[in-house]
């Protein structure tokens, strides 16, 4: 008796999820409750386990998109495995008895991967139809509109192509099929010369599967410059090409089509030459998604930006002062993030609008503050959540600052993580950024912008001194936020970073 395992209900607003990893392999043995797979949602990754112990019969492949309640596996009670195996092929080695060699096709369909995420898009092939692959390794690149992941061989095998690429599929729907055991050597082509590629992917093969096989990064730089993977050096882990390869080939690469240009048709002298490419190039499901997302909070809120200035001296005189004690007695470094945390957590009590939001036709204030701060990771911008960040201390804000940072950069961020904030901070300054008016994050009603810090003349006391001063910017809802409150706010947080005793005082 088999039991299908199916994507559980992640989240409010959520799906979808993509189906980012197995755990267990195809066939392996489970313990109920044990981690099986891991799912990505676009707020977090979470994993999935064993509903019963049995034998693991994968259903999604890597990289697919699931919605809420599809199939992702089935489990098998040890047992009724064997009733219902394929059909057996008979293989009898140095003369001794027959040997049972298990035969049969596996369809590889596309995984879940995320709540919301209904279709994904076969972006490219890794390995060539008729091609025999080994169990996990990488045979195409998947990609939806929150990242772009990879799908691997779920057995050894002959693959049969089912998608082409650029075709767009739905969660569960079949990629590819490989067949094991006779079937994989009655399905490979008797080809009578193999492609060159083809020889110098066995060749690598015989020491790793991973030889000669370029990582995705280092695959799209080689498909931009039209240089063929088998004519690159792989030096990572197996021999796979790494990114670090596929720029040294980019640069070798371009300075022959330089040369061939130019000797072919060397450029007039009155006019300056040079390759005037042009390239369409697919938008990612992630930044469509992302460009859905931005135009309907401008759509659907009336925001405005408030700007003001800041004397960061005080703050960088006690960092300068104290940062090496703080470090030694908290474990953290002392950063501005904390202070601003702090300025921002004491003037949403003098202006509770700031940190309410709007839901139908009420407006929902919020005794507490949970701030939203948006950290760079790897597969975009994440606003991972400071909870209750007015209990905290300066301290306790920058561990908690260290903590989502590093699970943002590891791809470790859970639903809870990134849910419910009711106020947020971005850093536009550690990119160099003067100036900006930041996006508001929905449903939130306000959004506090950060700057580069620039030393620039300033009046002080009838003098022109020299001092270091940022730009911030409060981005807010009109329709909640009126312009004394958005304004008093905003002058509020100037007040308390430019004299940081009272953030320790609570004044």
């Amino acid at each position: 008796m088999s039991l299908e395992i199916k994507v559980p209900p992640v989240g409010e607003s959520i799906s979808e999820v993509t189906l980012s990893r197995w755990i267990k392999k195809d066939g392996d043995q489970v313990e109920m409750d044990e981690v099986i797979a891991e799912l990505e949602s676009d707020k977090a990754t979470f994993e999935l386990t064993a509903e019963k112990a049995g034998t693991l019969k994968t259903i999604a492949a890597e990289g697919d998109t699931l919605a809420i309640g599809a199939v992702v596996a089935s489990v098998e009670e040890n047992g009724s495995a064997s009733a219902a195996a394929p059909s057996l092929a008979e293989e009898v080695v140095g003369g001794q008895e027959p040997v049972a060699i298990e035969s049969r096709v596996v369809d590889v369909k596309v995984p879940p991967v995320g709540e919301s995420i209904t279709e994904v898009t076969l972006s490219k092939w890794l390995k060539a139809e008729g091609e025999v692959v080994a169990m996990d390794e990488q045979i195409a690149e998947l990609e939806s509109d929150k990242a772009t992941f990879e799908l691997t061989a779920e057995v050894a095998g002959t693959l049969k192509y089912v998608a082409k690429e650029g075709d767009t599929l739905e969660i569960g729907a079949i990629v590819c099929q490989i067949a094991s055991g006779p079937a994989a050597t009655a399905a490979k082509p008797a080809a009578s010369a193999p492609a060159p590629e083809a020889k110098v992917a066995a060749n690598a093969n015989t020491s790793s599967y991973a030889a000669g096989t370029p990582s995705p990064s280092a695959g799209k730089i080689l498909a931009e410059k039209g240089i063929n993977a088998s004519a690159v050096s792989g030096t990572g882990v197996g021999g796979r090409i790494t990114k670090e390869d596929a720029l040294k080939a980019e640069k070798t690469e371009s300075k022959v089509v330089s040369t061939t240009v130019v000797k072919a048709t060397p450029p007039p002298v009155s006019i300056p030459q040079g390759l005037r490419n042009e390239r369409p190039e697919k938008m990612s499901n992630l930044r469509k998604t992302i460009a859905k997302r931005l135009v309907s909070v401008k759509n659907e809120t009336a925001m405005l930006t408030t700007f003001n200035e800041v004397d960061m001296k005080p703050i960088m005189d006690i960092r300068a002062k104290y940062k090496d004690k703080f470090k030694e007695t908290h474990g953290v470094g002392l950063g501005f993030m904390s202070f601003f945390t702090k300025a921002v957590c004491e003037a949403l009590k003098e202006f509770p609008a700031v940190n309410a939001r709007i839901e139908g036709d009420s407006i929902i204030y919020s005794d507490f503050v949970d701030v939203s701060i948006a950290v760079s990771a790897p597969k975009g911008l994440v606003v991972p959540i400071i909870r209750n960040a007015e209990q905290l201390s300066l301290a306790g804000i920058e561990k908690a600052v260290v903590t989502l940072a590093g699970k943002a950069r590891d791809n470790k961020l859970t639903i809870e993580e990134m849910t419910g904030g009711t106020f947020t901070i971005t850093n536009g300054g550690v990119f160099g950024s003067m100036l900006s008016t930041p996006i508001i994050n929905a449903p939130q009603s306000a959004i506090l912008g950060m700057h580069n810090i620039v030393e620039r003349p300033v009046a002080i006391g009838g003098q022109v001194v020299i001092r270091p001063i940022m730009y911030v910017a409060l981005s807010y809802d009109h329709r909640i936020i009126d312009g004394r409150e958005s304004v008093g706010f905003l002058v509020k947080v100037k007040q308390l970073l430019e004299d940081p005793t009272r953030l320790l005082l609570g004044v």
